[in-house]
């Protein structure tokens, strides 16, 4: 009886140590201060890499993400433009159990039941510039891009005075961004003599953004205007009037969104662009806000950050 008792002792000593290793916290790489918090995983889902603000909102999480690499390791993932495979990589995080999904959804309404997948199982979710259907999701982090099409349409009535043909190369319609920034346009010239003569659905892309202004170039002989929904749109155009060779380039002017400085502000400075307008990438405060979560901190559930306009002008008086 009494090596029963020795046994079942051991037995009982070596589960208990065991479980309290599996509770231990990951050490961090950094030591110090550091050591001995748990490092928690991150998996942030991109709906793809082919746009320069998107590759920018990537870049801006890694630099944040960085800052804070003894606390947080983040895993990324690249849609590729495809619903379907960012749906699969949503419920691939989940498998592996991550501690909080970041997603930049491609579509709204498809991206929904996967990130509530998610939440029911009790992965916090943060989503950026592209909001979901309903609110099952943790907080949703982005600029007020009803706002920025609102302001671009008071620039273009102000630049023309008024009244005049404008070409309108919308990003993917069936996102709520590209919508917003339609409505918001309209908003914006109402009332005034402004008429939208041709629109194409874009995608987001230069490539599909030129071929729709040759198109629209063929057509109509008077452009006053471009109102572009992103910056590599208004770019196209503006390479399919210059390859016109009729010198409608200069005659037409380009009104671009995003303000990146290696994009939309480099066509402000180059005199392409007349105008862009700054769409934050959301990827600093995505990484402040996922550690507030992640720290059991309350966090407000919508958090939309301003835009403002670059103009010749303005960098002008910024010295930039």
């Amino acid at each position: 009886m009494k090596w029963k008792c020795l046994i079942l002792a051991v037995t009982a000593a070596t589960a208990a140590l065991v479980a309290g290793c599996g509770k231990q916290p990951e050490s961090s790489s950094g030591g110090g201060s550091s050591e001995g918090k748990r490092i928690y995983n991150i998996g942030f889902s991109q709906c793809n890499l082919g746009e320069p603000w998107r590759v920018q909102m990537n870049a801006d999480i890694k630099a944040a993400a960085e800052k804070h690499k003894d606390r947080i390791r983040v895993f990324y993932k690249d849609a590729q433009n495809r619903t379907e495979v960012q749906q699969n990589q949503v419920r691939e995080f989940i498998q592996q159990g991550v501690d909080l999904i970041i997603i930049s959804p491609k579509e709204s309404v498809p991206l929904t039941k996967p990130v509530a997948e998610a939440m029911a199982k009790g992965i916090p979710v943060i989503v950026l510039d592209r909001a979901l259907a309903g609110d099952d999701y943790t907080m949703f982090i982005g600029g007020d891009n009803r706002e920025i099409g609102r302001q671009a349409g008071y620039h273009m009535v102000k630049i023309l005075g008024g009244k005049g043909n404008v070409v309108e190369l919308k990003g993917l319609m069936t996102s709520q961004p590209a919508i917003d920034r339609h409505e918001g346009f309209l908003e914006g010239i109402k009332g005034s003599d402004i008429k939208i003569i041709f629109s194409a659905d874009c995608k987001w892309l230069e490539p599909d953004a030129q071929r729709e202004m040759k198109s629209a170039l063929s057509r109509f002989p008077d452009i006053d205007a471009v109102y572009a929904h992103n910056d590599p749109s208004a770019h196209g155009a503006y390479l399919a009037a210059e390859q016109e060779g009729k010198g409608r380039e200069k005659s037409i002017k380009f009104i671009g969104i995003d303000g990146l400085p290696t994009e939309g502000v480099k066509y402000v400075r180059e005199g392409i662009l007349e105008a862009t307008f700054v769409y934050p990438t959301c990827g600093a405060e995505a990484i402040e806000y996922a550690l507030k979560i992640l720290d059991g901190e309350d966090v407000p559930k919508q958090v939309i950050l301003p835009t403002r306009v670059i103009t010749k002008e303005t960098l002008e008086r910024e010295g930039s």
